[in-house]
């Protein structure tokens, strides 16, 4: 039976039952706590019960903060997701005690943020907090039920098809030329870019070491979905790469991924090319690469997409190619 009694103007509730960690809270009211003590002892009788007293004395952003000392330094890209969760530790709902995330409040945590930022982004940090939320159930004991699952997701954007002309491309890489006190980095980077289809920051950690210009490969041993993946390199790529200097700490492109993405922004302003982003050169690429190889298999290897689905959201033909196409 439960241990009920009086204290500093409240009821507290005390149980213990054999196999189970000692539960207490409580109650303004002698009924509350009585009512409570009978659910906790039914689902004990029923071997269902969970301990929320955790949940309870927890908020997301302790949980936040213990994911970012534990989790995040082995994770590919975790210096990203850092920046991400400490800006979500500053939001209303991190305050909330992890028993506290109901459907219902992350559902306004979700309806704030759209007046914010993009559905995609939304989308992109209700999958890092389910993430978490998950992990904490399933390694730290956190005895709730996740409730982003049971949130409605904002429809997902289309994917982007900004493609530039043949003038806007002279412009830009008339721009990303080094001259003056502009990064002499930008403009290999950016032709490797087009000519290879890789992603950021497969072409920011490729090292020499693993360039072979005879038989015109680039090898990258770790990509964005986990496996290595080849990529043959054209003869303009190789151009690039022969003339490039070798960086003391072995990367072919020794630039951080900030640093890039500043330069990038300077240049298109410049160039004055509006609504163009650094990974839209991979667009470009795939959309290139697709006239010269048809066979999707063949495509798919240079780009490292694992399914038909995502390699049609980077490849855009437009429709008057495809009409010479049909004759």
């Amino acid at each position: 039976m439960a241990a009920i009694r009086q204290r500093d103007g409240k009821w507290q509730v005390r149980i213990r039952r054999k196999g189970f960690p000692e539960e207490a809270k409580s109650f303004a009211t002698r009924a509350d706590a009585e009512r409570w003590a009978r659910s906790v002892e039914i689902e004990m009788d029923r071997g269902s019960f969970v301990s929320r007293s955790e949940a309870e004395s927890t908020t997301l952003k302790e949980v936040i903060e213990r994911y970012i000392e534990e989790v995040c330094p082995d994770k590919r890209g975790g210096t990203a997701e850092i920046i991400r969760l400490r800006a979500t530790c500053r939001t209303k709902l991190a305050k909330l005690s992890m028993a506290a995330l109901t459907p219902k409040a992350i559902a306004t945590y979700r309806d704030e943020r759209l007046k914010l930022v993009a559905p995609g982004t939304v989308i992109r940090d209700l999958a890092y907090l389910s993430s978490i939320i998950n992990h904490s159930i399933r390694e730290w004991g956190m005895g709730i039920t996740n409730p982003v699952a049971k949130v409605r997701k904002p429809p997902a954007p289309q994917g982007r098809d900004r493609i530039l002309s043949q003038d806007e491309e002279a412009r830009l890489l008339s721009a990303v030329a080094p001259a003056g006190r502009r990064n002499p980095w930008l403009l290999p980077a950016t032709i490797l870019s087009l000519e290879t289809a890789m992603r950021r920051g497969e072409l920011l950690a490729l090292r020499w070491s693993n360039v072979d210009l005879q038989s015109r490969t680039a090898h990258l041993p770790m990509t964005k979905n986990g496996l290595a993946r080849t990529v043959p390199l054209s003869s303009k790529a190789i151009e690039v790469l022969a003339v490039l200097p070798r960086s003391i700490d072995g990367r072919v492109i020794p630039l951080r991924a900030c640093t890039l993405h500043a330069a990038f922004k300077r240049a298109c302003t410049r160039a004055q090319i509006g609504n163009f982003h650094w990974h839209d050169l991979r667009h470009m690429a795939i959309t290139q690469m697709a006239k010269k190889l048809p066979n999707v298999i063949e495509l798919a290897s240079v780009s490292g997409h694992q399914s038909l689905a995502m390699l049609k959201r980077y490849y855009h033909p437009s429709a008057t190619e495809l009409a010479h196409k049909l004759g």
